[in-house]
C-alpha cells in the first residue's frame, strides 16, 4: 500500500471531527508522516532541483536583476490531498524568499513535515491576562509567547496544538522547500476555525500586567488583520497533487 495511503487510513480512525482521539493516535500519525518522502506524493523531481539549488539560481519565471534578486518569482502553491470532517491534508511548495505570514490554527492540531529543503519558522502562543484593561481592548493588541525561531532542514516533523506549540505562526522558505500539512480538525469558518492573520505591533509598552513567569524579551503585542483577510501580495495558486489518490 502506497504510503500516502497508509498515513491517510490512520488519519481516518485517529481524528474525530473534535481532533485527534488520544495523543497515542497522534503520534501513530506523526510516525507515519515521518516515513513520508517527496516521491511519496509525487514530488521527487521537485526534491531534486531544491538538493542542486543555490542562491545564485535563475527561478523558473523569473530573471535575474542587477542587485542579483529575481524580478519575477513564482508563487506559493498549495496541493490539496485529501478533507474530510476530522481531519485536512495538503502541501504548500515554496519558492525561495517566499513567505507565509504569520497566522493561526483556532482549536486545530497541526502536524508539518518539510519534506525537501529549508525554511526559517518562527511561532507564538498567546499569553493569557486575567484583567484586560479597557485601554489593552481599546487597542486591540494581544501578547504572545515565542516559541520557536530557528532555521528547519527537511525532513522534519513538528507539532502544534491548539493552545502550545506555536499555533501563530510564520515560514520564510530560504530554499526551495515542501511543507506537508496534516490539520485536525480542517480549517471551518461556520465552526469558528478560520484562519486570522497577525501583524506584530508597533505599541511598545501596553497597559498589561503579564504573568510573574512570563520573561517580558520574549513577548510580542499581535494585532489581528480585519476580515481574516491575509497581508496585500500574499498569494497562494491551486497546485496539480501527482501522488496516489485518496479515496473518501
Amino acid at each position: 500500500m502506497p504510503k500516502i495511503k497508509s498515513l491517510s487510513n490512520a488519519c481516518k480512525v485517529s481524528f474525530s471531527p473534535d481532533g485527534p482521539i488520544s495523543e497515542e493516535a497522534l503520534e501513530r500519525v506523526r510516525a507515519l508522516l515521518d516515513e513520508i518522502r517527496p516521491i511519496d506524493v509525487g514530488l521527487d523531481n521537485e526534491a531534486q532541483i531544491a538538493r542542486n539549488w543555490n542562491s545564485s539560481t535563475r527561478q523558473p519565471n523569473g530573471r535575474r536583476g542587477r542587485n542579483g534578486a529575481n524580478q519575477f518569482t513564482s508563487p506559493i502553491k498549495y496541493l490539496h490531498i485529501h478533507e474530510s470532517e476530522s481531519f485536512s491534508m495538503g502541501i504548500f511548495c515554496m519558492p525561495p524568499s517566499s513567505v507565509i505570514p504569520l497566522h493561526n490554527h483556532p482549536g486545530m492540531t497541526v502536524l508539518s513535515k518539510l519534506l525537501y529543503g529549508k525554511l526559517h519558522a518562527e511561532s507564538y502562543d498567546w499569553i493569557d491576562i486575567a484583567e484586560p484593561t479597557d485601554q489593552l481592548q481599546e487597542l486591540a493588541v494581544r501578547p504572545a509567547m515565542l516559541v520557536k525561531d530557528r532555521e528547519m532542514s527537511a525532513p522534519e516533523t513538528t507539532i502544534l496544538y491548539p493552545n502550545r506549540g506555536g499555533n501563530i505562526h510564520t515560514f520564510k522558505a530560504i530554499t526551495p522547500c515542501a511543507l506537508f500539512d496534516v490539520l485536525s480538525p480542517p480549517y471551518s469558518a461556520e465552526k469558528g476555525r478560520d484562519c486570522s492573520y497577525f501583524r506584530k505591533s508597533s505599541v511598545r509598552e501596553p497597559p498589561a500586567v503579564l504573568p510573574s513567569d512570563i520573561n517580558s524579551s520574549e513577548v510580542v503585542w499581535l494585532e489581528e488583520l480585519e476580515d481574516h483577510q491575509p497581508p496585500e501580495g500574499f498569494v497562494v495558486a491551486r497546485g496539480l497533487y501527482k501522488g496516489p489518490v485518496i479515496r473518501r
